[in-house]
């Protein structure tokens, strides 16, 4: 979000969004471990305090952000794999639901507007897009910021949902898996990958370029 300061109508967008993208998440979470019954809480939909990673906050000021991890050792899988991955798949689906959503009113607003579609990828918007209709890059950062979170979301490593996916693979997960789960998770090397990705150019180029090459297919549904 900071590489879009010169850009004010955009970072409001790409605030409010990722704000949306944890809220929907988090939501989602519980709305599938309630309605099968994995967890007995009964707390808040959404909790600032249980459902913001600091770490993400400061991946999503400098690229991209992430929501407060769910550990797989507290997923209950009595009900099977399927419904235990079924509880990370939630977020990202939900955010990409959120997503999609948010890409139909631009299009409908904005639909004569087809360059915005075609010039742009999701990276290049998470950088801040250019204009000259406000409304128009407000919409289309806040639609966007929720795609790419959904994104970044399904790859498979902690802390991200998309680990708990890749663990619920496993009937009876392994010393191999074991291992990545001590180091990336609980030693917290995937955030440090994560953050080192998004503020170091070399590595964030080619990760941005493996963003866009998922998320923009996504992002032209609409055109």
């Amino acid at each position: 979000m900071l590489y879009a300061l010169g850009q004010p109508a955009s970072l409001a967008g790409l605030l409010v969004g990722f704000l949306l993208a944890l809220t929907v998440r988090a939501v989602a979470i519980r709305a599938v471990t309630r309605g099968l019954r994995l967890s007995w809480d009964r707390g808040p939909w959404f909790s600032p305090r249980h459902d913001v990673d600091p770490f993400g906050a400061v991946g999503a000021a400098v690229g991209l952000g992430w929501g407060r991890p769910t550990d797989v050792g507290e997923v209950s899988r009595r009900r099977g794999r399927g419904a235990a991955a079924l509880v990370f798949a939630a977020g990202p689906l939900a955010a990409l639901a959120l997503a999609q959503a948010l890409l139909a009113v631009y299009a409908l607003t904005y639909g004569t507007d087809r360059e915005a579609f075609l010039v742009n990828t999701p990276a290049i918007i998470m950088y801040g897009v250019y204009d000259v209709d406000f409304g128009a890059q407000f919409l289309l950062s806040l639609a966007v910021a929720p795609l790419c979170f959904a994104v970044l979301a399904l790859l498979p490593m902690p802390p991200l949902d998309g680990f708990g996916l890749l663990w619920c693979c496993f009937r009876a997960p392994g010393p191999g898996i074991g291992k990545y789960k001590h180091w990336f998770a609980d030693n917290n090397i995937g955030i440090a990958v994560l953050l080192a990705v998004m503020l170091i150019p070399f590595l964030g180029t080619p990760f941005f370029l493996v963003i866009d090459a998922v998320a923009t297919p996504l992002m032209r549904v609409w055109t």
